[in-house]
């Protein structure tokens, strides 16, 4: 009997200690969740408005995030997410953005306005805890902890490529028309209410000017052919509510430059970028250099992409791996060893 109630307990202990991270977020709900998702490295020098995910290292000099409210979370993001290392000039986190680093924080943080938390795989330096709750070797304490970050970024990174494949085989049914200067997008939404574009990045190149007609459509996705990319037009009417509703899906782009600002939500999981100036929606890169704010006007239209995942969050992309088996394992036996506990007592 002690024998069996000793098994029970270590197991039950044991699930207990399962890591339960969530799973990870992908396609469409990704471009809800983050401001700014960076499938590699960043160097910046800028801030953004909403929450950021960096797949690989964030560098570069002083640099601000979560400098504005972004609607909550869905599945409990923080503000901040680095899957490697955090170098460079210190890193100024806002408005209880937290951060969940897989790496080091060799940087620092200044950990700005409400009480923070703070999540590290490695080493912390050059932070001020103070009211704040900062946790760091968690890759030794916590394996799951370092490898839920390293799935995420993975999957995301998956997801995010097969999403612009995606978007880039819609068939369009809205026209651009080019006149002096200017390129007029006139949105012809079907009964979903998504409108489809198909230019050149050439096309591109030919005006300085460009005017959006949403007219109602819920989402339009704008597919940029073409590897080298410049975006230095000015958009008549400004930039507001686009990011929302516009997707620019840069699906062969391998190098892009941005120098206006720019609205809507860009896709261009393959490029190497760098921005000079500010972007109003969502935006997702391979790598990039970033000189220009990334402004909140995340996109929040409906549309779901037509791959689902099996498991994670709905909307498009790579299916997520299915989450570790041993934790049911454990339940399992612990199921066992109440039942046949019970079957002594009754005998």
């Amino acid at each position: 009997m002690k024998k069996t109630g000793f098994m029970v307990s270590a197991s039950l202990a044991l699930l207990a200690a399962a890591p339960a991270h969530a799973s990870p977020v992908t396609g469409t709900d990704a471009l809800r969740e983050w401001n700014l998702i960076v499938l590699g490295d960043l160097s910046s020098s800028s801030e953004v408005e909403g929450r950021t995910f960096v797949g690989g290292d964030l560098t570069g000099t002083s640099s601000s995030y979560q400098i504005s409210t972004p609607a909550t979370s869905t599945t409990g993001q923080a503000g901040l997410t680095v899957v490697g290392n955090v170098t460079g000039g210190i890193k100024n986190l806002n408005n209880g953005s937290g951060a969940l680093v897989g790496g080091n924080v060799e940087s620092g943080f200044n950990l700005n306005g409400a009480a923070q938390t703070v999540k590290v795989g490695g080493t912390i330096s050059n932070t001020n805890i103070n009211q704040n709750s900062v946790q760091s070797g968690l890759a030794t304490s916590d394996p799951g902890f370092a490898s839920s970050l390293a799935t995420q970024g993975t999957v995301l990174a998956g997801s995010m490529k097969q999403l612009s494949t995606n978007l880039s085989g819609l068939a369009a049914n809205s026209d651009m028309v080019i006149s002096g200067n200017r390129a007029t997008f006139n949105a012809s939404p079907d009964a979903n209410g998504l409108a489809v574009f198909s230019i050149s990045a050439a096309d591109l190149d030919k005006v300085g000017e460009i005017a959006f007609n949403l007219n109602g459509a819920d989402t339009a996705i704008v597919n940029v052919s073409g590897s080298t990319v410049s975006l230095n037009d000015n958009f008549l009417g400004g930039t507001a509510n686009l990011g929302e509703h516009v997707i620019w899906n840069f699906g062969d782009a391998q190098s892009l430059d941005l120098t206006n600002s720019w609205g809507g939500s860009l896709l261009a999981p393959w490029a190497d970028a760098t921005t000079a100036n500010y972007i109003q929606g969502s935006a997702v890169f391979g790598n990039l250099t970033q000189n220009g704010e990334m402004h909140l006007g995340t996109y929040t239209g409906g549309y779901t992409p037509p791959i689902d995942p099996p498991t994670g969050s709905s909307s498009g992309g790579t299916p997520v791996p299915e989450a570790p088996g041993w934790p049911l394992f454990l339940l399992g036996i612990v199921g066992v060893l109440l039942g046949r506990r019970l079957i002594r007592k009754t005998a």
